[in-house]
């Protein structure tokens, strides 16, 4: 089935939020420059760990974010779901401080606005709330709160409002672990974001309208994992197609047994392991599997960006992303509305 975007009203809304992200990218820098006089005024050394928490796509990217801050900083740092959090807190919080970063697109998510609340009246520690939406309970719970305007959305499925909220995160760990160098850097992702955008779309669109491929599976290892689950869920949410996120090695133990000629492999390409990742591409290759990989060189799709490793991974969302939603299109879906989703997730608890 071809589907001719330009005249179909379903996605609208999703395209254009996966194409405008780059110059959203800059705004939550800036947000998150806007608190620095408080940012900088956390001493890290001071609490026993970092938590990041959030709820589906919040989560996973709390899986990155973690990733970064304990690389960066040597701080341990870890992701857990709000609704761990919330329900099991004496299993992850020590009887020390903890620095909690608290993330939700539209701040009213109800796990997270309870384990935070929780948090908070037990004084387990300082909150620091990465969201989209000024006037909501996360907010206002927060001792800092990011708050990226310029990143909210129409549609239910996050792909601006996620990425917004990835830069804001990679700029609190810039400056929590004094790299003030890295700020002048990550101002340079919004122009190649927009490279990327306009010389790869059409293999987005190539792979996401290829109906043949019923299987996808996303790569990932250390930060890139949170990104391989999070773009995992965004094929699942808009496409309904099967799909599942591994660490690149795990894959080979066991998973790798789902390979067939109808398999989609996509890998997240890091620097400091590249060579043995393009080697487990290169086996499932072997197995019939297609693959498409991305990152900084060597690569599918190559970044060149020239920014330190730790700084990249806003720059592999739109490209997946945006295959995402060609898919869902291609298959008369509306990628603005996923079967039985919402924006925001409230529960009775």
């Amino acid at each position: 089935m071809e589907t001719n975007f330009e005249t179909n009203q379903n996605g609208i809304n999703t395209y254009a939020e996966i194409l405008s992200q780059p110059e959203i990218w800059d705004s939550a820098i800036i947000v998150a420059e806007s608190q620095r006089q408080k940012l900088e005024e956390i001493d890290l050394t001071q609490f026993d760990q970092v938590i990041f928490t959030g709820c589906g796509s919040t989560y996973y990217l709390s899986l990155s974010a973690a990733f970064t801050l304990q690389q960066t900083t040597g701080i341990p740092a870890r992701a857990v779901p709000a609704s761990e959090l919330l329900f099991s807190p004496d299993a992850l919080l020590t009887s020390g401080k903890t620095l909690l970063v608290a993330l939700s697109r539209s701040g009213s998510t109800t796990e997270t606005v309870a384990a935070v609340n929780k948090f908070k009246n037990n004084d387990k520690g300082y909150v620091i709330a990465i969201s989209n939406y000024p006037e909501e309970a996360l907010a206002g719970l927060a001792d800092i709160a990011l708050i990226i305007e310029a990143g909210q959305e129409q549609s239910v499925a996050q792909t601006r409002s996620f990425a917004s909220m990835l830069v804001a995160a990679t700029t609190m760990t810039s400056i929590l672990g004094r790299r003030n160098d890295w700020i002048g850097l990550l101002h340079k992702l919004q122009a190649v974001g927009s490279r990327l955008i306009t010389e790869y779309e059409p293999i987005s669109r190539s792979i996401g309208q290829n109906i043949n491929l019923d299987r996808f599976y996303f790569l990932g290892s250390g930060a890139r994992f949170g990104l391989a689950c999070e773009t995992n869920l965004k094929l699942k949410e808009m496409t309904l197609t099967h799909s599942e996120p591994f660490h690149f090695f795990e894959f080979r133990h066991g998973p790798m047994a789902m390979v067939t000629p109808s398999t989609q492999i996509i890998g997240l390409y890091s620097e400091f392991n590249l060579r043995n990742e393009a080697q487990v591409m290169k086996e499932m290759k072997a197995l019939g599997a297609h693959t498409l990989s991305l990152g900084e060189t060597q690569a599918d799709i190559n970044f060149n960006s020239g920014i330190p490793e730790v700084l990249q991974n806003v720059l592999f969302l739109p490209i997946l992303q945006l295959m995402a939603f060609h898919r869902s299109i291609h298959k008369g879906l509306n990628p603005d509305k996923p079967n039985n989703l919402s924006s925001v997730v409230t529960l009775d608890i």
